[in-house]
């Protein structure tokens, strides 16, 4: 990524939505994210704008790094950007 300032996903929420986006794109990895987290699909639709959940999704991605790397490079970042929105949406 050249310059993340230029970069729409550089926002931290929008990263992080794209991110689950992409985690729920595959109902394996999916199901591990319900599994993990503890929270359920229609608790994870209502509430998948709130910094808790985003960040939660993104320790999610963290905590399995083929995901995170994965992700990262489905969305075009380096994997320490998804790690610094996780940051910045615990803050």
């Amino acid at each position: 990524m050249a310059d993340k300032d230029m970069n729409p996903l550089s926002d931290a929420t929008v990263l992080a939505l794209h991110a689950l986006a992409w985690t729920l794109v595959e109902p394996a990895r999916a199901d591990r994210l319900i599994a993990l987290t503890g929270i359920d699909p229609l608790d994870l639709r209502a509430r998948a704008a709130e910094p808790p959940v985003q960040a939660a999704v993104l320790v999610f991605l963290e905590s399995h790094e083929p995901d995170l790397i994965a992700c990262a490079a489905a969305l075009d970042v380096k994997p320490e950007v998804l790690v610094e929105a996780r940051q910045r949406l615990e803050a």
